[in-house]
């Protein structure tokens, strides 16, 4: 996915923002805040893992990635390909 954000306003890894947010949705979150309160109650954990140069992303963060992303297609994960 090509990072949808202006260059100078990239404070977060895109890689970083993607991570927890697929995780957190994994662990049962249902929206941006959600997001953001998995990382920060997961922080000791992801940052052996993640760059994290400006800590977690903020619920606003999550928000502006996902609805700049130049298609909603480049989201989009059918469920089938992970049946047997």
């Amino acid at each position: 996915m090509e990072d949808p954000r202006v260059a100078r306003t990239r404070v977060h890894l895109l890689t970083d923002i993607l991570i927890i947010a697929i995780l957190s949705v994994i662990a049962g979150a249902k929206g941006w805040e959600d997001m953001e309160n998995y990382g920060l109650s997961k922080y000791e954990w992801l940052e052996q893992f993640l760059a994290l140069p400006k800590g977690i992303p903020s619920a606003d963060t999550f928000r502006r990635v996902f609805v700049r992303a130049a298609s909603p297609m480049e989201l989009r994960i059918n469920p089938k390909i992970f049946e047997r």
